[in-house]
């Protein structure tokens, strides 16, 4: 009873308030109204050129960069041309630079960290929404949250010093023998366990990308309307058959973007990547074998770059590195662009 009297009081008191505030108005004056829209009127055009020109802002923030990045790597693109993009080997001393070599650990790693984290991630998630005891939620969400927050260093100095020794002694033995008699996969799994390497950096880019992508999908599968979910378990379903077949569809554009988010992560990481992969400029199929990246190149190097062609390579990378982004993302948006036009058929 004394919570409908407070609801009751509380209606009734905004109920006075809108009527207060309209004889307030009809009371004033012409002038003093139109005095008042002039204000309003100068506040709105004021908010939204504050706005407009935010928005300009960062087209020409992101421009001023393409460009410098374009005008850095100008040398090295007209000294070797094509062959910078397609030549494995990177000797400052004879001023031979390519580019392939820390293109395919970009690639190699940011991949197999994806397929490893996306699944973990939304599995986390569907169990923090749909499966998980309500009293363990938020000490999870809590734990997820702090897992985010740990600088990249921290886990390069973990990876290189407990993870990849583990590695070493455990886990690629295994994988060497498992695969060795199998005639595709002993490639990707051949040579010595050496600890670090481009399995080693994909395990720990996993690790840093899946909080990012854990906490976007459970906010997402929190936003699907319980009347759905209700339906879908009043027809019989169950939990799987609910996930696959309301959850997941209804917020694929929002996982979408959760994944895109933790792959931008994994492509530019560069102290964790650094520590682990072995930093060595050669291709190879085994996935065991040292390698380097983009990223961890550029931190390695820059500061040691002597001669203008040297320091022009390592700003063509920066410049491969940022247009490997910006097609990931068009083709992300393209994506979701081809989804939505699929739902609205």
């Amino acid at each position: 009873m004394p919570s409908k009297l407070h609801g009751w009081f509380r209606i009734r008191s905004k109920k006075l308030s809108f009527l207060t505030n309209l004889e307030i108005q009809r009371s004033a004056s012409p002038a003093k109204r139109r005095s008042v829209l002039r204000t309003l009127q100068k506040s709105d055009v004021f908010f939204r050129y504050l706005t407009q020109s935010s928005a300009y802002f960062v087209l020409v923030l992101l421009t001023a960069i393409f460009g410098s990045l374009i005008a850095g790597g100008y040398l090295a693109f007209s000294t070797f041309g094509v062959s910078f993009l397609t030549t494995e080997v990177w000797n400052p001393v004879t001023e031979q630079f390519g580019a392939l070599a820390p293109i395919y650990g970009t690639i190699v790693t940011s991949a197999i960290a994806m397929l490893i984290a996306v699944p973990i991630s939304i599995g986390i998630a569907v169990f923090l929404t749909e499966l998980c005891p309500m009293a363990l939620r938020r000490p999870i969400g809590v734990a997820i949250e702090l897992l985010a927050g740990v600088p990249s260093i921290i886990y390069g100095i973990w990876g290189l010093f407990f993870f990849a020794p583990f590695l070493q002694h455990y886990v690629q033995p295994a994988l060497i023998a498992a695969f060795e008699h199998v005639p595709i996969l002993n490639n990707f799994f051949a040579g010595p366990p050496y600890g670090i390497g481009i399995l080693t950096s994909a395990l720990i880019l996993a690790m840093m990308v899946l909080p990012f992508i854990t906490a976007v999908c459970r906010d997402v599968f929190e936003t699907v309307p319980p009347v759905l979910k209700e339906a879908a378990y009043g027809m019989g379903w169950t939990t799987r058959e609910v996930v696959k077949n309301v959850v997941i569809p209804y917020t694929r554009v929002g996982i979408i973007g959760g994944v895109m988010l933790g792959l931008g992560r994994a492509l530019g990481e560069t102290m964790a990547v650094t520590f682990v992969i072995g930093n060595a400029h050669r291709i190879s199929a085994s996935i065991l074998a040292p390698g380097t990246t983009i990223s961890a190149t550029i931190a390695n190097e820059f500061t040691e770059a002597v001669g203008d062609l040297y320091t022009s390579s390592l700003i063509a990378l920066g410049l491969i590195l940022f247009f490997i982004t910006f097609v990931v993302l068009a083709l992300a948006r393209l994506m979701l662009m081809r989804i939505e036009k699929k739902a609205g058929a």
